[in-house]
């Protein structure tokens, strides 16, 4: 063995294993069809192509010169190790699994599984004489079915294949037999529709090769059925196990199997039926098939002393291959039928350790890493109830702190409150919330979970958790499911219902990433404590074991797609440890995928790369997740970076989230971040979803317009999938230009509202090529599953687009790591202070909504007008009551209430106004407004809103005019009274003096007179009117006004602290307020122009209102602000960006 091993290049493997890492490096080799030049090519290549999904990874064909025509024949041994086509397909398989370490044998049994070809169940190793039951290779295995004895036809089975309870049928052979038995067997899984090669045998490529050390391997494969009695060859699952190689020679693995199946058909050979070893009485309790080419005597004989029943003997005899197969297959089925007896895989260890066969998962660091796991998992009955007291963190603390951090950018709720006082508050409730955080303290789960993934076996750990984790899933959502699809089918469904049970299955979700998540709020939570606090301390290191686990090739949660927040201390010192490990080697590409939920783009990544982001269907989480994978030292030099950064999202579009709160919002601020993290973007199309992944790329290319220079320009690839049509590339030419016409459509109507006209087209923002941007990719599976194999042309046109995405790289500029973090922190604060666009579906429907918006403001600001001028003359007409006619036959009183109804009649009226425009508007279809019906109510209820505003407002006027006028009226009475009373203590100050006859001095006059006064006047009460805080006023209204602009507008508008210092200066026109560079050295003067007459207007303005006797109004900021919006309107043409108008 030790030899073949060197002829394969895998000697030095055999004790330091070939490990996971190793084989997903992205090297020349693989984005290249390099030619097999010597044996040691091979299992690279099988690798290579079972890491894509390839059908042919078991294909060797001659692929050099065969030297060795002429040779002598009895070299035969030698030349065929010298050469790769003499090479079995077995023997290299063997080799590799024996040279791999645990988690690559997992994934490749997955693979394997994948390509429906038969994985190693006993691996035999010729060089110890060991063998070794694979059962923690195959525990990564799910596989979905549907049994035909499911009551409800629409049901399924989710399992992991090593824990099915399924009849397990052996196939060996006894001697040397003409039968190919591999061959049979394929032919008994397949139906007539489909041909599957799931063992390999002496006619497929190199299968006639004599196997060198793979004989006594035992494959193992499982027919599943899909449900549809058409295409099932069997109604039920069953596992098939076929021995490689003669039985007499591997009695361990024959007794093994007697031992575990229901069944044992032998291949024979005739002249050694009778043999001991099948006579053995430890195997009667297994029922045993004999298969056979032809009856002879020696048979007869051997029946006779086994006795066996004529059913048991299967003769091919004259019969073609498919009449012999329909025979087998009807055996196979009476076994299926007639037999209770189930096993799993993991039930078979028992039989194994019994035998002395090792049991791969026995090995001491596994079985500890899985004790830490189920020391977990144990704890868990109800996930929801676990999540809130083991993992406390998250949850509503974390949602209450993603909001504040939003909050603190979009200042939605500030209200008339000052800015900086506002922050401030905002300030306070985060660090309450983190103080919350550190007082909750770490779980003793999470302190498990810790110290496990601190541990040597942390990485059998992290795959025995999720496998744990996932197993817990398939048995509580199921339920959850049946629920939601029996509540939206009833017609009278109740919506809240529908909804509660929506997030009862995102909440059920738990995953290693949330144990993750946990950890990073722990960190995040510590940093906010002074750097010398011990809790901060202790938890420095977290970042580090993160940073670790990205390169050990786990994921990391880069957006938390529950809460739409990126704990940015945490990623920033997981990428800063990261760093450190990896020294100079920190050059970085990043590509992303970006589709709708469950429409392939995690098989799309797994099969591009090898990597293995989640794929079950039992998934609810979104959000966006990341690996590294490492480039090869000689491939670095072309492209320049060290590691490819994949981003996978999650949730995007997803059903079962869509009626949770701000659904666009969150898939639009994802999308927006990820694709602007990326150098190359995927955008992964099925036909059924083309519309919404046009969406958000509309909204992304928004977003990129409305930020400020997002600082590289990304390259766009479309990935049509379950497209099988040879010229679906020619075909789809009309279809590429149509989708072009619209994105191209949907970015000019961007561009306009964002005043950036010389903006035209899509790729003027994203790169895009229409010959090379698209690719076509089959469907994945070629047939009906689960029996389906992945399809050739599915692998292929991956391994295209890999190779298409390697060619895009090498124009490239690499980023290092730290620019990398830099860019999330500044492309993530532009994504939270844009708090316009993101709400919206697509462009079309924002742009829409803008002009609605529009005409309702003019709406708006009429009747506020109208109003304001009806609110002053009624003023006055309280004010001046009874002032020029004494004879009055109306009270104050009266003249009050009478203008209360009058302005409730205004208001009325000016609402219907409103709303009957409202409806005109939609009735003449003008501006898309088809795409904003849904917000057709929202509108009529802001005019209901504006009257009610309104009426408060003028309630308030009105009670203020009353009060000043009952509060003059009092003041002339007092005034009457009091100089009478003065007048009275001065007359009898004068008469005390002529009675005295005492002669006062003026400064006595003046003291009695001030003794007088003061005691007069101490008798009255009188406040001042309440001051207005006018500064807080015009900063919520000049917010409200420039709320639907950009994320720079915002951020420029947060740093107004104050504004008493604003526009002390002249103001001077600069080309940095001009969108066109072209033309600005001619314009700038007439941008002055304007500035200078809007300027010189508005002090007008202010000055006229300021003279004037009448208090601050709303109204006045909002004219000012009106007669701003119309100027600049009228000087479009001048180009000018968002911040122009601050």
């Amino acid at each position: 063995m030790k030899k073949l091993l060197e002829h394969l290049g895998l000697a030095e493997y055999y004790d330091k294993k070939l490990t996971l890492q190793t084989v997903l490096q992205i090297g020349r080799n693989s984005v290249t069809d390099v030619p097999v030049q010597s044996p040691s090519d091979l299992p690279w290549l099988f690798l290579k192509r079972l890491m894509m999904l390839q059908r042919t990874a078991r294909s060797f064909k001659r692929s050099l010169t065969d030297g060795t025509e002429d040779s002598d024949w009895d070299d035969d041994q030698e030349s065929e190790l010298d050469s790769p086509q003499t090479m079995n397909p077995l023997d290299v398989l063997t080799a590799v699994f024996l040279c791999s370490d645990s988690f690559l044998q997992q994934l490749m049994i997955m693979k394997m599984s994948m390509c429906q070809f038969a994985v190693p169940l006993l691996l035999p190793n010729s060089d110890n004489n060991q063998i070794t039951l694979m059962l923690w290779a195959m525990r990564d295995v799910v596989k979905i079915y549907r049994p035909h004895s499911l009551s409800d036809p629409s049901a399924f089975v989710e399992e992991r294949i090593a824990l099915s309870e399924i009849p397990l049928v052996s196939f060996v052979r006894l001697g040397r037999c003409n039968i190919s038995k591999s061959e049979i067997l394929n032919k008994l899984f397949s139906n007539p529709q489909q041909y599957i090669d799931t063992f390999v045998h002496f006619n497929t490529d190199c299968g006639n090769i004599n196997k060198k050390i793979s004989n006594g391997l035992v494959e193992m494969a499982w027919y599943l059925p899909c449900g549809n009695k058409n295409i099932d060859v069997f109604p039920e699952p069953v596992a098939i196990a076929n021995l490689r190689g003669d039985i007499q020679d591997f009695e361990t693995q024959y007794t093994f199997l007697c031992e575990a199946s229901a069944a044992v058909f032998v291949f024979f050979e005739s002249q050694l039926l009778d043999s001991q070893l099948i006579s053995d009485p430890s195997q009667k309790s297994t029922q045993l098939f004999f298969v056979g080419d032809s009856k002879n005597e020696s048979i007869k004989a051997t029946v006779r002393k086994l006795n066996l029943k004529k059913s048991n003997l299967i003769f091919k005899a004259k019969q073609n291959d498919a009449d012999f197969v329909d025979k087998i297959q009807s055996k196979l089925q009476d076994v299926i039928n007639n037999n209770n007896y189930k096993t799993s895989v993991a039930h078979l260890a028992k039989t194994a350790q019994k035998l002395k066969i090792l049991v791969d998962e026995d090995a001491e660091e596994c079985q500890r890493a899985k004790a830490s796991a189920d020391g977990i998992t144990s704890e868990i009955n109800d996930i929801v109830q676990f999540k809130k007291n083991e993992l406390p963190l998250q949850g509503e603390i974390l949602m209450k702190l993603a909001k504040l951090e939003k909050e603190e950018c979009r200042f939605k709720k500030v209200g008339v409150k000052s800015v900086e006082d506002y922050k401030d508050e905002l300030l306070m409730e985060k660090k309450k919330l983190r103080e919350e955080q550190c007082s909750k303290g770490m779980s003793a789960t999470m302190s498990c979970f810790i110290s496990a993934i601190s541990s040597p076996e942390r990485a059998y750990f992290l795959k025995w958790l999720r496998i744990n984790l996932e197993n817990r899933s398939h048995e509580i959502l199921p339920q959850l499911r049946e629920k939601y699809k029996q509540k939206c089918q009833d017609i009278c469904g109740n919506k809240t219902e529908i909804a509660e049970l929506d997030k009862k299955i995102s909440n059920s979700s738990l995953g290693v990433e949330h144990f993750i998540r946990e950890m990073s709020q722990l960190y995040e939570a510590a940093v906010s404590l002074p750097e010398d606090a011990l809790y901060r301390k202790q938890l420095e290191h977290l970042p580090r074991l993160c940073a670790e686990l990205l390169l050990d090739g786990f994921s990391l949660e880069l957006v938390n797609g529950d809460s739409s927040n990126i704990p940015v201390e945490w990623v920033s010192s997981v990428f800063s440890e990261l760093n450190t490990l990896v020294e100079a080697k920190n050059k970085i590409m990043v590509v992303t995928v970006l589709g709708v939920q469950s429409s392939g783009k995690s098989t799309l990544l797994n099969t591009m790369f090898g990597v293995q982001f989640a794929v079950s269907s039992g998934r609810c989480t979104r959000g966006a997740f990341m690996q590294l994978i490492k480039v090869t030292e000689e491939f670095n030099a072309e492209l320049r970076c060290d590691y490819i950064v994949i981003i996978d999202t999650e949730g995007l579009k997803s059903p079962e989230l869509a009626q949770l709160d701000n659904s666009y919002e969150h898939d639009n601020e994802l999308a927006t971040l990820v694709v602007g993290l990326s150098d190359v973007t995927i955008v992964n199309i099925a036909m059924e979803n083309s519309t919404e992944m046009k969406d958000i790329l509309q909204i992304i290319v928004h977003a990129f317009l409305r930020m400020k220079e997002i600082g590289k320009k990304q390259t766009c690839l479309f990935v049509h999938q379950n497209v099988a049509d040879v010229s679906a590339d020619d075909s789809n030419m009309r279809d590429r230009k149509f989708l072009l016409e619209q994105l191209n459509e949907m970015t000019e109507a961007a561009a306009k509202m964002e005043n950036k006209t010389e903006i035209k087209t899509f790729t003027d923002v994203m790169n895009y090529d229409t010959e090379t941007g698209d690719h076509y990719i089959p469907g994945l599976w070629h047939g009906n599953p689960p029996m389906a194999p992945v399809s050739i042309g599915y692998s292929e046109s991956v391994y295209a687009l890999k190779k298409h995405i390697m060619e895009i790289f090498r124009g490239y500029r690499p980023s290092d790591m730290n620019e990398f973090v830099r860019w999330t922190k500044d492309l993530w604060t532009a994504v939270k202070y844009e708090k316009f666009i993101f709400s919206f579906r697509n462009s079309l429907v924002a742009d829409a909504y803008m002009k609605l918006c529009t005409e309702y403001n003019k709406w708006d600001w009429t009747l506020r007008k109208q109003i304001h001028t009806w609110a002053l003359e009624a003023e006055t007409k309280i004010l001046n009551h009874g002032k020029f006619e004494k004879s009055e036959q109306c009270t104050i009183e009266d003249v009050y209430y009478i203008l209360i109804q009058e302005a409730e009649s205004e208001l009325s009226k000016g609402q219907d106004e409103i709303t009957d425009k409202i409806k005109l508007y939609y009735e003449q279809g003008e501006g898309h407004v088809e795409l904003v019906e849904s917000y057709r109510q929202d509108f009529i209820n802001s005019a209901k809103s504006l009257k009610t505003e309104l009426s408060n407002s003028v309630k308030i006027k009105l009670d203020a005019a009353l009060s000043r006028r009952n509060g003059m009226m009092k003041v002339e009475g007092i005034k009457t009274t009091y100089m009478d009373a003065m007048e009275k203590k001065v007359l009898n100050l004068l008469k005390d003096c002529r009675e005295n006859k005492s002669d006062m001095t003026d400064s006595m006059l003046d003291e009695a007179f001030e003794k007088m006064w003061q005691e007069t006047v101490s008798t009255l009460s009188y406040t001042g009117l309440q001051k207005q805080d006018i500064i807080k006023r015009v900063l919520f209204h000049l917010r409200k006004n420039l709320q639907s602009r950009g994320s720079s507008v915002a951020q420029s508008l947060e740093e107004v602290k104050d504004l008493h210092n604003q526009g002390r200066g002249n103001f001077v026109a600069h080309k940095g307020n001009i969108i066109s560079k072209k033309w600005y050295a001619q314009w700038i003067k007439t941008v002055q122009e304007m500035s200078d007459n809007l300027i010189k207007d508005c002090r007008e303005f202010v000055k006229a209102k300021s003279e004037s006797k009448d208090d601050y109004d709303d109204t006045y900021i909002r004219e000012i602000l009106n007669m701003i919006d119309e100027k600049l309107k009228a000087h479009e043409d001048l180009k000018l960006k968002d911040n122009f108008e601050l």
